[in-house]
Order: C-alpha cells, then sequence, then structure tokens
C-alpha cells in the first residue's frame, strides 16, 4: 500500500504501519458469490477498498491525543466511484476499509449522481493544532431524491470538484448513527467544538438490510441532538437472497481460519464443559409444580420443554448427591464444544460467527480496593453461565475484521488489529477466573470502577488448560440456511439454566441472538 509520506517532522505512530493478518487469507471453497469481491445491492454494486492515500493529518486531540489521519480511497476499480472519506485515530495501525459504488443503471434512473454543491462543515485553519496541512472537510449537497454517505477533506480552501464523489439514491440508503469517537481538536470530546465520529446503521440485526459505508461523521456541535444525521448508510435491496453469505463449506472453513484459542485461568475451579457431558452427568430438570421430583435430562436435551417463554415454569439445576454435585460443578474443559450461530449482519455483508461456551458453574467474585483483595461471598455465584466471543467477517474477501468478547451481561468490540493471535490468524482469547468473562489479553480489568479504585476482579491469564474452539465445534443456527442446519433440542429450551433470580438463560433469549452485540 503506498501512503503519501507526511510533510511534517513526526516521530512514528501506530498509524504509519498497516496491519495484516498474521497469515494470508485462504482460498475459500467455490460456491455463491461469498468472498468474490463484489457484492450487487439490488442494482448498485459496491466493493471493499482498504487501500489509501493520505489526505490530512493532525498530531494532537482525539484518543491518546494523538491526533488522526485522513484518507482516501486509492487504487479503486474501473467505473466504480468513492461514496466518502476513510479516517481513524493515529493511536492505531492502520486496518479500515470503505466501500465504493458502480451504478449499472440508466443514466434516467441513476442510482449514483453528483452533488450539486458542497458546504463546509469545518477548517483547522484558525486552530492552532499540530498538523501537515490546514485541513477543510466538505459534506456534499445532494440532489432531491439522494443523500450523502461521506464527507471529502480537502488541503486548500477551494470546494472539492462534484466528480470527486457520489450521493446515492434515496430507496438505497438507510438511516444511521453515531457511534464511537474518532477525533476532535481537543483531548476530550466537547460538544461545542468540531468533533469526528465513526458511524453505523441505526437498524443493526440479522433482518436489517443496512449496509455499513466505512466512512465517518463530522460535526460542530452536539451530535445527540442531530437526527437523522446529515449522511446515510446503504440499503441492501437484495438482502433476502442472501447471495453474498457463505455456504456451509465456507462457514467450516472460516472457522477452522479464525476460530479462537481459549485460555482458562491457571487457578480456574469451574471449567467450561459440553452440554452433552453437563446433561450425561446428571443436571436435573425440575418443573415448578414437581420440584421434589426433578428428571434427568436426555444427552441432546430432547426431553427438555421445547419453545414458550421464559416464565419460571422451568429450570435446570446440578445433580442432587453432595459429591457428583461438586464434580459436575468443576465441569470438564477438555470436552468443551463451541457451539455456532452464524448471522448476517450489516444487510449480508457481513457474517458474524457467534461462538457460544457453556460453564456448568460460575464461581464467587472477589472486589479489590486499591491493593487488597476482598471475598465477595456468593456474589455473582449462580449454576450454569454462558459466554461467547463473535468474529466479524467481512463478505467481501473472508478477511476478519473485529472481535466481541462477552462480559457478563456486556462486552466489548476489538479490531482485528489489536488481537493476540496464534497459530496463523486464530486469535487468542482470555476467560477471567471463576466469572469467565472473556478478554483479548492478559491481565486485570476492574469491573464497576469507582473513583477511590473499587471493583470487581476479572482476573485472565495462560494456563495449560487451553480449548481450541476449531476442534469439535458445532454449527447450531442460521437461519438462512435453511434446512442444512438442524437445531439441538437444548438450543430451543427457552427457560433458565440455574434456579433462582440468577439463573441464566441460553443463547437464544440474549439480545444479541438477531440484534447486534452490545
Amino acid at each position: 500500500m503506498g501512503n503519501q509520506t507526511s510533510s511534517i517532522n513526526k516521530e512514528t505512530l501506530p498509524i504509519d504501519t498497516t496491519f495484516n493478518l498474521p497469515s494470508n487469507i485462504p482460498l475459500w471453497p467455490q460456491g455463491g458469490e461469498f468472498a468474490s469481491g463484489i457484492i450487487d445491492l439490488g442494482g448498485l454494486k459496491v466493493t471493499q477498498i482498504s487501500t489509501f492515500i493520505k489526505v490530512w493529518t493532525t498530531l494532537q486531540g482525539g484518543p491518546d491525543n494523538a491526533g488522526a489521519t485522513f484518507f482516501e480511497p486509492y487504487v479503486v476499480p474501473e467505473g466504480f466511484v468513492m461514496l466518502g472519506s476513510y479516517t481513524q485515530p493515529n493511536n492505531k495501525p492502520l486496518f479500515g476499509s470503505v466501500l465504493v459504488a458502480k451504478d449499472d443503471s440508466s443514466a434516467e434512473n441513476a442510482v449514483l449522481k453528483k452533488p450539486i454543491d458542497y458546504t463546509l462543515v469545518w477548517s483547522s485553519k484558525s486552530q492552532k493544532i499540530k498538523q501537515d496541512n490546514d485541513g477543510y472537510v466538505w459534506l456534499p449537497i445532494s440532489p432531491d431524491g439522494y443523500k450523502a454517505l461521506g464527507h471529502v477533506i480537502t488541503t486548500i480552501p477551494e470546494k472539492p470538484s462534484v466528480d470527486k464523489i457520489r450521493c446515492v439514491r434515496s430507496d438505497f440508503t438507510e438511516q444511521c448513527e453515531t457511534y464511537s469517537w474518532i477525533w476532535g481538536p481537543n483531548k476530550k470530546i466537547d460538544d461545542k467544538d468540531f468533533n469526528v465520529f465513526d458511524v453505523r446503521p441505526s437498524n443493526r440485526g440479522i433482518q436489517a438490510p443496512s449496509v455499513l459505508v466505512g466512512t465517518f461523521y463530522a460535526q460542530v456541535g452536539d451530535t445527540k441532538t442531530t437526527t437523522p444525521l446529515s449522511i446515510s448508510c446503504l440499503k441492501n435491496n437484495n438482502y433476502l437472497t442472501f447471495s453474498s453469505m457463505p455456504n456451509l463449506p465456507q462457514i467450516e472453513s472460516l472457522i477452522k481460519a479464525y476460530s479462537p484459542f481459549m485460555y482458562l485461568h491457571p487457578n480456574e475451579k469451574y471449567q467450561c464443559s459440553s452440554i452433552n457431558w453437563y446433561f450425561t452427568n446428571g443436571a436435573l430438570l425440575y418443573k415448578k409444580e414437581e420440584k421434589s421430583n426433578p428428571i434427568p435430562i436426555d444427552p441432546r436435551g430432547s426431553n427438555l420443554p421445547q419453545g414458550g417463554t421464559n416464565d419460571g415454569a422451568y429450570w435446570l439445576d446440578l445433580p442432587l448427591d453432595k459429591t457428583n454435585k461438586e464434580r459436575v460443578k468443576k465441569g470438564d474443559f477438555k470436552t468443551t464444544q463451541a457451539y455456532i450461530h452464524v448471522k448476517p449482519m450489516f444487510g449480508g455483508t457481513f457474517t458474524d460467527l457467534a461462538m457460544w461456551v457453556f460453564y456448568p458453574f460460575n464461581g464467587p467474585a472477589k472486589a479489590k480496593v486499591v491493593v487488597i483483595n476482598i471475598p465477595l461471598g456468593m456474589i455473582g455465584d449462580h449454576i450454569g453461565d454462558w459466554e461467547h466471543v463473535t468474529l466479524r467477517i467481512s463478505n467481501f474477501d473472508g478477511g476478519l475484521k473485529k472481535v466481541y468478547f462477552s462480559q457478563h451481561s456486556s462486552g466489548q468490540w476489538v479490531d482485528a488489529s489489536e488481537l493476540e493471535f496464534q497459530s496463523g490468524n486464530k486469535l487468542v482469547a482470555y476467560s477471567s477466573l471463576n466469572g469467565h468473562a472473556l478478554y483479548p489479553k492478559i491481565g486485570l480489568v476492574l469491573q464497576g470502577v469507582s473513583e477511590v479504585g473499587i471493583g470487581v476482579r476479572n482476573d485472565a491469564s495462560k494456563s495449560d488448560m487451553v480449548i481450541d474452539f476449531g476442534l469439535g465445534f458445532e454449527i447450531v443456527s442460521g437461519d438462512y440456511l435453511g434446512s442444512e442446519i438442524i437445531e439441538p433440542p437444548w438450543l430451543n429450551y427457552l427457560r433458565k439454566w440455574g434456579p433462582g433470580k440468577d439463573g441464566p438463560t441460553g443463547p437464544k433469549l440474549k439480545r444479541n441472538w438477531s440484534g447486534d452485540e452490545i
């Protein structure tokens, strides 16, 4: 990739390095339009560009006060046009992409049109900030019936050419929203100042046709009061064909290429296990009206009640016999399987592989007060525990873009550029001691930290207890695959996996099952 060299003298920053996965993206099995490079949105073709040319660099403000760099897509295929510029903070390696588009429709019914003019959103000319040049941020003014999807950046005060970018016909657009902060001239977000944010579709989930473009949103003032934003996302009008989604052999290849190695903490007493191991080792099904007569569970869960609601009528529990109960609580990590839900995201331009793992028991937490660790008794202590990682994969090329690590009732997205890898492109995840929250790095993370340094400990470390999610995995759900996937009965058990108010529900009742991760 040939990025221009900045004209300012500066130390090397993370963004000066382009991130690539440790190994080349493999050749995927043939079939369909997955990883073909181009996706047809029903009359508008788009492709993903991840090589850029620098336009403007600033060296302060934004995360870590490291500044940000603004780019244009570089080496755009013939016939394709820019929809907006790309930017990211300087404190991370360069790793991103934007979509460019090609219109195959007639001129009378064009999906793409040039803007009629530009509005100057902001200029750095009067700002006392470190920068390689003056920067100007422009918003295209769309013709009637069209929407802008991004901004144009220049280093001169003259308006860009209207040939620079294209606006998109409204029926190929969806509303978008801001989320993470990319840059502002101050060290922190000021709602009265200029700020730049990532944007994503407002409507996200397995049924949503909204497409992520990869551009950014720039505004002076509070973006929370701006609805809708002055730019839009794309819409896949061809979404329900799922033509760009991977087929079953391709899914299996993706899992084997990227699936995590998950390390348990060396002091972990409550290991994960397979569902089969849990059921065949004495887990019991209770019915509210017959609490004194629990029944053993079939290895596949075929005698569990199916469907319904989480109404408290049923729950699962450990074996009654004390010795066996303590043994089952400890789990058996060597039997662990990853249970995988395959989800179309962003209008079928991405595939999410949600990889679920089960623990028979979630251990008690500890609090950390400055340098003192305090046991919290039974807090966090419950039977049955589900955690997951979600791999977000581009359907343009099959490249891993980011990973979601579940952490109790929340979690975090981590760009592929910030992951730890092992054995090629297989990422590493760490399960925290007792609580089993998942993290991308070893160390101590405090949950719910107060101003005086009090928080619940989440300790993650490497050990000999490691699970390769690419071995023995089971694809348990993928609606778009139809009859190729038969869901196991335990997946459609929609009651609690443990007794009492802390008994957790299974994967299908989690908010991310049909929606995006939190």
